[in-house]
């Protein structure tokens, strides 16, 4: 089992903007994270007032720029003890749960499992009627029946906890790193 030493936390940010900055401030409180963006992330990001600038203040940012997902590497290398995709748009969680990788956020997950790396999912399609902030106003979401029956497939993956509100998260999060021996930063920087 990888341990904390040395190792630090994978996020991965897909392009969903349900909760993301909820969850870029609970990826803040975490000690040693480095962020693994998307493209659509990259897309999303301006969109809700978050610059990279601002973001490598805080993280090291690995950029979905390559076709064979270099980063993904350093998971091999045991840098990383656990891996959090969050917020995980309905494209991500259909993907992981059917083992596609074809981003650097699903090809993490998919790596980090084969590693028996623990990897914590924020679904963002968890109920039948999701509110959700969108860049210039809140929407009202319906899920589809598909949207539920692969948040179902993703709980079944080895290595793999499906958080349905950033309240969840945050209490696994919390369970990880006791189980790690670590604590929630209280530093703003």
């Amino acid at each position: 089992m990888r341990t904390a030493a040395g190792g630090r936390f994978a996020w991965g940010l897909t392009g969903s903007g349900h909760f993301l900055l909820e969850s870029i401030a609970l990826a803040q409180r975490l000690p040693r994270v480095d962020l693994f963006l998307s493209a659509a992330a990259e897309e999303v990001l301006p969109m809700y007032g978050v610059r990279l600038e601002s973001l490598r203040d805080r993280f090291r940012i690995f950029r979905d720029k390559s076709a064979s997902s270099v980063p993904v590497g350093t998971l091999y290398e045991e840098h990383y003890h656990t891996l959090v995709v969050a917020p995980a748009t309905s494209n991500t969680v259909a993907k992981c749960a059917f083992g596609i990788s074809d981003t650097l956020p699903t090809n993490m997950f998919a790596q980090a499992g084969k590693l028996g790396i623990p990897s914590y999912v924020f679904a963002c399609d968890t109920e039948p009627v999701v509110v959700t902030r969108a860049p210039h106003d809140w929407v009202v979401l319906r899920p589809r029946r598909i949207e539920f029956e692969n948040l179902e497939r993703l709980r079944a993956i080895d290595h793999c906890s499906v958080a349905c509100s950033i309240a969840e998260l945050e209490a696994a999060l919390g369970a990880r790193l006791q189980a790690l021996s670590l604590a929630w930063n209280t530093s703003s920087s």
